[in-house]
């Protein structure tokens, strides 16, 4: 299953991070074929991750590269010349992870939802990165996750636990774009929220202890 694949090499490099230098998203430069750099390794994960590139992660910018992005240009209205320039990064760091971001994702999913069923983790993830995409909220994970009282699980240190299996493919899932929040923005608790602003968000659906509004 290609799914659990893709887990399998996220946490492969997760513990051989440090012999593999991606950088941050900010540095990442115009690439073409031939290049070969930490900038291809992000290139390269945040293509497989989404579906696109079913290669082993080399580093090396080849064909079977060129030819993942030029199918994620087509499916996102870009120029379609194979190239990771400005516009083409833009478009992957809004709708894609990094390695290191998609562990902070994990870590959402698994302090916030853990026990939850498999949908409302994803969910969850998808909340996460619909933020990201929507322009009312800072266009990057860290600082998404990182305001202030946006996550509780961050106020209250459970953010630092270590995310299982299920929160990896949970946060996978969403960044391949299964959304079952149906494009939230917020989530919370019934039983415990206590903020009336919240209860004022329109409500879309509930899954398992969490509702999800816009």
């Amino acid at each position: 299953m290609l799914k659990t694949k893709i887990f399998a090499i996220l946490l492969v490099l997760l513990l051989a991070g440090t012999s593999i230098s991606i950088p941050a998203a900010d540095a990442a430069t115009k690439l073409k074929a031939g290049a070969s750099n930490g900038d291809v390794w992000d290139l390269q994960y945040r293509l497989k991750a989404m579906g696109y590139f079913n290669q082993p992660l080399d580093g090396h910018f080849g064909a079977h590269t060129r030819s993942a992005l030029i199918r994620f240009q087509k499916a996102y209205g870009l120029t379609v010349d194979g190239v990771a320039g400005a516009k083409t990064w833009k478009q992957l760091r809004k709708y894609s992870l990094n390695l290191k971001e998609m562990d902070i994702l994990a870590r959402v999913v698994y302090s916030e939802a853990r026990g939850e069923p498999y949908k409302g983790q994803v969910a969850v993830a998808a909340v996460v990165m619909n933020r990201i995409q929507s322009g009312k909220f800072p266009s990057n994970i860290q600082d998404v996750v990182f305001q202030p009282w946006a996550f509780t699980a961050v106020n209250d240190g459970q953010f630092w636990l270590t995310p299982n299996r299920s929160a990896y493919l949970a946060a996978l899932d969403a960044v391949r774009g299964w959304d079952p929040s149906k494009g939230s923005l917020y989530y919370f608790n019934p039983d415990t929220a206590t903020s009336e602003w919240i209860w004022s968000r329109p409500q879309k659906l509930k899954i398992g202890r969490h509702i999800f509004a816009g």
